[in-house]
């Protein structure tokens, strides 16, 4: 017990000498890395040889997306990127992203009940969202009314009626059969 706690006072005053000491108190443990380090040269070298290296993507290119930042979180954003993966927003972002495309959304429906469901959703999300003590940035989303959504829907819906050709404004073209001449 009494060593152990001579050796920690030692290292504690410079750590090198310790080092050194355990390098001299046992010789094999130099070799062991010299020796670990020899067989990595060795295992590149014959991937190498083997061709394993050969066509990889952006081999003699400079690598993308380092910065002279230093980026904690710069593996996940490169996955994100790559496999192209959403929904993985904060509650309040993602509210906030969904909020901004609502409309158009409401506009491909065709159904005055969808529309209704659609915005019922979207707000029962904003409340659940509100109920939650995650942290993260705060739920600033303001609740949708349905029947203003309904009417504003309604309204859009009728001007691209409106806006829409008909069948008749189209000029008439040749028949497409006529009868041959005799002649």
């Amino acid at each position: 017990m009494d060593d152990h706690r001579r050796r920690a006072a030692h290292y504690r005053s410079d750590p090198d000498s310790l080092a050194d000491e355990e390098a001299e108190q046992d010789p094999a443990r130099g070799r062991r890395v010299e020796d670990t380090a020899l067989w990595v040269d060795l295992q590149i070298r014959a991937a190498i040889e083997r061709g394993e290296f050969d066509d990889l993507p952006l081999a003699g290119k400079p690598l993308p997306n380092l910065t002279t930042t230093h980026d904690p979180d710069w593996w996940v954003k490169q996955l994100i990127e790559r496999e192209r993966i959403t929904g993985v927003l904060p509650p309040a972002l993602q509210l906030r992203k969904d909020d901004a495309v609502l409309d158009d959304l409401l506009d491909r429906q065709t159904r005055e009940e969808s529309v209704r469901s659609l915005v019922e959703e979207f707000n029962a999300r904003i409340v659940e969202a509100r109920r939650q003590l995650t942290g993260g940035p705060p739920v600033i989303t303001p609740l949708r009314d349905v029947e203003a959504e309904v009417s504003a829907w309604r309204e859009r819906r009728r001007a691209a009626v409106a806006t829409a050709p008909t069948t008749t404004d189209r000029p008439v073209g040749r028949r497409f059969l006529r009868r041959r001449r005799r002649g």
